[in-house]
């Protein structure tokens, strides 16, 4: 029998729970990820008493990764705009009941200093740990157990109709426990090294629930044209632009690598994209560079046609453009350019159009688009109408952030949600 729960150790390692045995619990919560932290502590905090089951060796894999290691763990301008979903409206009760100044409160009432980014993305100013220790901290104080090296293989409905039978592997050994609830935080497809899997959808597709298509998002895009050298021979070069693609459209930087193109602006758009697309690129968009060009003929005539775009953009970016689009003008004056030909220049420079091959797949991907059917999910509470006990939350749900702290922001909202109707 496991005795009184057990919480999870500081160093993000569960404390062994030395006799997994047949029992019963209030809450089994498959995944110790952002969602499933969350639901378990609000759970245990209303007095039920929770498992968590983690199949990796470590909680908060992909909490401790996020952000660059700070952890960009919500925003201060989350609307239900900033999410993808066959079902545009499931994500307004969970975003209304648990608010990113919720987790804002949250994360100062544990001392943890942070820092607002562009576009009201909120850093921890230390490390992700501090989120983890925060979850871990929470749950010890509510009397969550938590067990990581556990993967399940079989679930099914208890005989009467009410709560649930799992059996998982812990360290070469079979176990089982009955719970009333199941929650299924198990995460999606993304980064399969830190524990993205399909487990969830096997639950789903048990049940009979629907699955959304699933594809990689907030994700680098790659060429397998000419483009691929050219993005090659600009690796490491990063500019602000605006891209757009199938009507949505982001400025933010883009980053040229030696497999193609990264940075916010294209995780952004390959929400958008796919493949086939053509995405379009504004290399410039603070100015209007007709007018800029159209000045500088009058105010610099003497000057070189790439000494001018240097002005604008990094030399060797220019270099590329040039050889691309306009060879002839290379080595001109600029009031030798005729001012046709100087809008076609500006028109190339403010809408670069480029038709990516494919996405990087899930080994990059931040989050996985796609996933169970919120139309089998109540989304007042993430239970599954037709079962009741099951729930799901967090990315295994067809519910998909932008890049800047949405994801996270939907972890905790679902969570949360779960964690009151358990």
């Amino acid at each position: 029998m496991i005795p009184a729960p057990v919480a999870a150790a500081r160093n993000t390692k569960s404390a062994v729970l030395p006799n997994i045995d047949m029992l019963d619990h209030d809450v089994v919560v498959l995944g110790a990820g952002a969602a499933g932290l969350m639901c378990a502590l609000t759970a245990a905090e209303r007095g039920r008493q929770v498992l968590v089951l983690e199949t990796a060796n470590k909680i908060g894999k992909k909490i401790l990764m996020s952000g660059g290691g700070r952890c960009n763990f919500t925003n201060y301008h989350v609307t239900p705009d900033n999410f993808i979903c066959t079902n545009p409206h499931f994500v307004k009760a969970a975003l209304q009941r648990y608010t990113a100044w919720d987790f804002i409160h949250l994360v100062e009432s544990h001392g943890i200093p942070y820092e607002e980014r562009r576009h009201g993305q909120l850093f921890c100013l230390n490390s992700a740990k501090d989120i983890v220790t925060l979850l871990l901290d929470e749950c010890q104080k509510a009397g969550v157990a938590i067990q990581t090296h556990c993967s399940p293989s079989k679930l099914e409905p208890l005989a009467d109709g009410v709560g649930y039978e799992l059996e998982f592997d812990h360290s070469g050994t079979l176990h089982a426990c009955h719970s009333e609830a199941l929650v299924v935080a198990t995460g999606a497809l993304s980064i399969p090294t830190l524990g993205g899997s399909d487990f969830g959808y096997e639950i789903a597709r048990q049940f009979g629930i629907e699955l959304v298509p699933r594809r990689a998002g907030l994700v680098p895009l790659m060429f397998s044209d000419a483009t691929e050298a050219l993005c090659e021979r600009l690796t490491g070069l990063a500019l602000e632009v605006e891209v757009s693609c199938n009507g949505q459209a982001f400025t933010e930087n883009m980053l040229f690598t030696h497999r193609g193109i990264s940075g916010p602006a294209i995780l952004q758009i390959s929400n958008y994209w796919q493949p086939g697309d053509v995405v379009a690129f504004n290399l410039l968009p603070d100015i209007d560079v007709t007018d800029w060009l159209l000045s500088a003929k009058r105010s610099q005539p003497a000057t070189h046609f790439k000494t001018l775009l240097g002005h604008l953009l990094a030399k060797s970016l220019v270099t590329e453009l040039i050889a691309l689009f306009w060879p002839a003008l290379n080595g001109q004056r600029i009031d030798s350019i005729p001012d046709t030909e100087l809008r076609h220049v500006a028109e190339q420079l403010q809408h670069w159009e480029l038709k990516p091959s494919a996405s990087e797949g899930y080994r990059t991907a931040e989050v996985t688009l796609g996933g169970v059917s919120t139309d089998a999910i109540s989304s007042k509470t993430m239970e599954v109408r037709q079962h009741p006990g099951l729930f799901f939350i967090g990315e295994v749900l067809d519910v998909s952030g932008h890049l800047g702290g949405f994801n996270f922001q939907w972890a905790w909202s679902s969570g949360y949600s779960a964690g009151l109707a358990v």
